[in-house]
Order: C-alpha cells, then sequence, then structure tokens
C-alpha cells in the first residue's frame, strides 16, 4: 500500500518539473527574442518614395516578380490601360525609382 502510494505521489511530481523545466525554457525564449526586438527598428526601414500612390504600387508589382518586367508589364498588373500616355507615364516613374536608387534597370 505504501509503494503504492509513493508511485501515485512520484507520477505528479515528475510531471510538475517536466512542467517546470518547460516554463524555465520559455523564459529563456522570451528574454532573447524580447532582446532580439529591441535591435530592430521601431519602423521598418523604406526608401523615400515621392508622394504618389504608384510608386509603392509599382514596387510591389516587382515583388512579385519572378524576372524583369517592362512599363508595359507593369501598367498591365496595375490594370491601366494600355495606352501609351500611361505606358509612358509608368516608364517615367520607373525611371525616378532607378534614380532614387529604388530598384535597378536592366
Amino acid at each position: 500500500m505504501a509503494g503504492d502510494l509513493r508511485t501515485q505521489i512520484a507520477e505528479p511530481q515528475t510531471r510538475l518539473r517536466e512542467a517546470e523545466t518547460h516554463l524555465e525554457h520559455l523564459a529563456i525564449t522570451r528574454k532573447t527574442v524580447t532582446a532580439l526586438g529591441e535591435r530592430l527598428p521601431a519602423h521598418p526601414v523604406s526608401p523615400d518614395l515621392p508622394e504618389h500612390p504608384d510608386y509603392p504600387r509599382n514596387l510591389a508589382v516587382f515583388n512579385e516578380a519572378t524576372g524583369p518586367l517592362r512599363a508595359r508589364d507593369v501598367c498591365e498588373a496595375l490594370d491601366h490601360e494600355l495606352l501609351p500616355k500611361n505606358i509612358e507615364g509608368t516608364r517615367a516613374k520607373l525611371r525616378r525609382l532607378v534614380k532614387l536608387d529604388v530598384t535597378t534597370k536592366q
């Protein structure tokens, strides 16, 4: 009978030790993640883009692309009509992004 009680007591004690070890590991992980988070800038560093909604959208198209794009491709991706004035406007914006060193020309 005493042996049965010792066995019954040992099992919860083992689970308690395992839970305490797991809790210690979580505390260490939290400290590590918090320390790493403090090293990151508060706001993501983004290039200074001109004040126009097409610039971030143009960059988003390039981020999703798997290869080089032409101004016409960017217009299509942005659902602009494929008129010469739209293609030339997009080309001018892309050139400005290259000039600002936000992207490169291939």
